[in-house]
């Protein structure tokens, strides 16, 4: 009898443990929509969610760094069309972005309209000179944006958090006018302060800049810790500036078949259809990824992907970008003019770096831990309950199952 019941109990126990572990395998897709339904919730721009609080003003500080170009060769390049010879001067530190989003206006379509103030403050603690330092260069009039950017109509997410963040329209136009192509002058994505939750990294993210008046993408890198946060790192490809020639998506932006050696030059892109016509071309630092006649064109530049290449380290959960380096140079064309005096002795169309910029941001301790507690907290929580249950579920059926064997043969 007392075997009878021995072995009763055992058979319980397993029934038990087989129950605990589908209640554990139960929890887990109804913990993820769980989890889904709070991050969905906290995404949508509205007062009132962890995504409009971020949104409205950047929490972190976000600096902008200079590095001036300075030609060291100026007569010689005048008076004999010698290559110039440039040394980096930098960097110059700005505090940017510390101005919270204007004219915020709902509209009824789930899209919202905005401002995004662009002031600057100098940061002398992290700059080599002053303000009034002097660079010999071309003239840098032709290189810096007005006060504002936008207006910006982007999607809040309330009718589909897939759309959260993307661009609806910019000043008003849901496409560019600058490159006379529909796929060059698509919108595409967000302004890469976040995206849509859930990402998934084997797609690309999309995102527009106006610094460089076209849509981008970026690849997964890697994944990444920060601050105890795991983040997945996004980086521009090569073949983003890369020519038509390696990248037929490119030739639209493709402007003048002279300067670009028959649409050949990788590494640069013409943007003086949006900057009033004036000559301007936007590379990476240094030319990373660019052609290689583009450094033989100057003297003493040396790029290197570890600080010249531009990434964003997003959280794959919320699809906020929690830290970023935005990395691009500004240059000028200038070439061979019968009609301008100094430029007679130039031999042949040169694009001349003026300056490099370092635009970066990352999220304080404060934000990282109120992330952690809000939300990852929650989530590992879930996720130990889950696979508690399920293991002990699996782990009391193993055992009462093998020692209900070990009686019963012993019985026998």
């Amino acid at each position: 009898m007392g075997c009878c019941n021995r072995r009763c109990g055992l058979i319980a126990g397993a029934v038990f443990g087989a129950l605990v572990a589908i209640l554990g395998g139960v929890l887990i897709p109804l913990g993820n929509s769980v989890i889904e339904g709070t991050v969905e919730k906290e995404a949508v721009i509205e007062p009132g969610t962890t995504a409009y609080e971020n949104w409205v003003a950047t929490g972190a500080k976000v600096y902008r760094q200079f590095w001036f170009f300075d030609v060291k060769n100026p007569l010689e390049v005048l008076d004999y069309g010698a290559r110039p010879v440039v040394i980096e001067k930098g960097p110059y530190t700005y505090i940017t972005r510390y101005l919270p989003k204007e004219n915020i206006t709902f509209n009824p379509n789930n899209t919202i309209s905005f401002l995004l103030p662009m002031g600057a403050i100098f940061e002398p603690s992290m700059s080599v000179g002053s303000e009034e330092d002097n660079v010999t260069s071309l003239n840098l009039a032709v290189a810096y944006n007005g006060t504002y950017d936008g207006y910006y109509n982007v999607y809040n997410g309330k009718d589909d958090i897939k759309k959260v963040s993307v661009i609806d329209r910019w000043r008003g136009k849901r496409s560019l006018t600058f490159w006379n192509d529909t796929y060059c002058d698509m919108l595409n994505g967000t302004d890469a302060t976040s995206f849509p939750p859930f990402i998934d990294k084997k797609k690309p993210l999309f995102f527009f800049s106006s610094d460089i008046c076209r849509s981008v993408s970026a690849s997964y890198v890697n994944t990444m810790d920060l601050k105890g946060i795991d983040v997945y790192r996004y980086s521009l490809l090569p073949s983003t500036l890369a020519s038509p020639v390696d990248n037929p998506d490119n030739h639209c932006f493709c402007r003048d078949f002279k300067t670009t050696k028959n649409c050949t030059l990788a590494g640069v892109l013409d943007i003086s259809s949006c900057q009033d016509g004036r000559p301007i071309y936007i590379s990476l630092p240094h030319f990373l990824h660019g052609s290689p006649s583009l450094r033989e064109g100057v003297l003493g530049l040396n790029p290197v992907e570890v600080y010249h290449d531009t990434y964003l380290d997003v959280e794959p959960t919320t699809g906020f970008t929690l830290r970023f380096a935005k990395r691009i140079q500004v240059n000028m064309m200038y070439g061979p003019s019968a009609n301008i005096t100094v430029l007679k002795k130039v031999k042949d169309y040169t694009i001349f770096p003026l300056v490099w910029l370092n635009e970066t941001a990352a999220l304080d301790d404060e934000t990282a831990d109120m992330f952690k507690r809000e939300l990852f907290s929650r989530i590992k929580l879930l996720e130990m309950i889950q696979q508690g249950l399920l293991g002990a579920g699996v782990a009391l059926f193993v055992i009462c199952l093998i020692s209900y064997f070990v009686v019963r043969r012993n019985v026998h």
